[in-house]
């Protein structure tokens, strides 16, 4: 039976010893975590695991080594310098894969789980609202479930409902979610997005994250008809295609007419939007990321981002270098995925450079991490051979386009030495000359 209580009671019951999953994104319970945190002194090697949130992130501070650890499943801002520092650790995983690894049978199984939640409607279901994702599996897979029952939760449909009963200790809460202000595209984002937007026809499903690439990309969509949404997030981009009758879902081989994703993230005004939309088709990330169902959409379209793409088409999405940044997250569930759809695109796209302080390039010197030299404080993200150390997030055999603001390189069936001269020619003009040497002197050019 449920247990009404206040924060402190809530998470009385966390033993020393127990792993602990945390919902994250717009729906990240940060009150929990600070509760939980304030009984560090009385707690041994507690184990928070999560995938991408917001708000701090206490248990990672230095004084709280050995009462509290950190496995990150993607890392974040509010967690970079903790991973990077050692306090924390990561655990590389196809998102698709996660929920797998949570069960109780799994490599990870959980002791209890923080997640936030609607107030229970007139069934005795709550909704786990802008955040399903892995969350529904370590809900049913915890022996303990705490929540914090908020009235801010937008009520969302699909399967993010679970029974009231199903909490074990409930908190009344009462304050706005998680938001992420939209930022307008610069103009080389824009001239991405144009290169991508050519890639989608009439009738594409689309899956894209959330910053301004994406953004731009869904702007140059407004003359499309009939597009649909499966992905594993989206953001306030897609509302303004829904309102202009662009994004309709009318001719998706799955839900159709449904928007489905795992978790959103973006503005109030969004987070309106979702709430008891029937349009929006919230399902857990083994769904929305699970290859035999996304290549089922005949012309699905996976747009997806990249550190550093060299010149046989391999990518880097997690780190510079050694230095850990993001996390493997969906990219390569979504690529195959589209990959082996019909008339499918799978896409990486990303600037062709990117700008670094001074003490970015006196570190990136000291680490041996650039293998063209940078130019005017910017250094080439096509690069010759990922910087070492970097993680090959996608491998070159899965990427058909790369797109910078230069153009597209299509790499589909080309062999090595055509690769090179694709990607060379959507480099930075700067850096083709270095490029091409370097590809010269690795014998990808003869």
């Amino acid at each position: 039976m449920t247990q009404w209580c206040e924060l402190d009671e809530a998470v009385a019951g966390i033993e020393s010893g127990q792993r602990i999953f945390m919902q994250g994104a717009a729906a990240t319970p940060t009150p929990l975590v600070e509760a939980l945190v304030a009984r560090g002194e009385e707690l041994r090697d507690v184990e928070i695991t999560h995938l991408h949130t917001y708000g701090p992130t206490p248990y990672t501070e230095p004084r709280w080594a050995g009462h509290f650890t950190l496995r990150a499943l993607f890392v974040g801002e509010n967690t970079r310098e903790a991973v990077n520092a050692g306090r924390a650790s990561y655990t590389p995983v196809f998102l698709s894969d996660v929920a797998a690894l949570l069960a109780p049978d799994g490599p990870l199984p959980v002791d209890a789980v923080f997640i936030q939640v609607t107030p229970p409607d007139a069934h005795g279901f709550c909704s786990l609202g802008p955040s399903v994702d892995v969350t529904r599996a370590a809900v049913q897979s915890a022996r303990q479930v705490i929540a914090l029952v908020n009235p801010h939760m937008p009520r969302t449909h699909g399967e993010s409902f679970l029974p009231f009963a199903r909490i074990d200790r409930a908190v009344h809460w009462d304050a706005p979610l998680y938001e992420v202000p939209r930022k307008q595209p610069s103009r080389t984002q824009l001239r991405i997005g144009r290169h991508v937007a050519d890639l989608i026809e009439d009738g594409a499903t689309l899956q894209l994250g959330i910053g301004a690439i994406p953004d731009a990309t869904l702007m140059a969509l407004t003359d499309r008809r009939d597009l649909g949404v499966h992905t594993e997030m989206f953001s306030d981009g897609v509302l303004d295609l829904v309102e202009r009758g662009v994004i309709t879902g009318a001719r998706k081989e799955r839900n159709q007419g449904q928007i489905v994703a795992s978790f959103i993230v973006g503005s109030r005004r969004l987070l309106d939007f979702i709430d008891d939309n029937p349009m929006i088709e919230m399902r857990p990330s083994d769904y929305t990321n699970n290859t035999a169902i996304i290549r089922q959409f005949e012309r699905m379209v996976a747009i997806n981002s990249a550190i550093q793409v060299d010149l046989t088409g391999q990518v880097c999405a997690e780190s510079i270098g050694t230095r850990l940044y993001s996390g493997v997250g969906g990219q390569m569930d979504f690529l195959r995925g589209a990959a082996l759809a019909r008339r499918g695109r799978p896409i990486i796209a990303l600037p062709a450079t990117a700008r670094l302080s001074a003490e970015e390039l006196e570190q990136g010197r000291r680490d041996g991490i650039f293998s063209v030299e940078p130019v005017n404080g910017e250094t080439s993200r096509i690069v010759p051979i990922l910087a070492p150390g970097a993680a090959v997030t996608t491998s070159r055999a899965h990427v058909h386009y790369v797109v910078t603001e230069y153009g597209v390189a299509s790499l589909e069936g080309r062999d090595l030495a055509e690769r090179a001269r694709a990607l060379i020619a959507i480099s930075a003009p700067q850096f083709r000359e270095p490029l091409e040497r370097a590809a010269r002197a690795l014998r990808l050019l003869s």
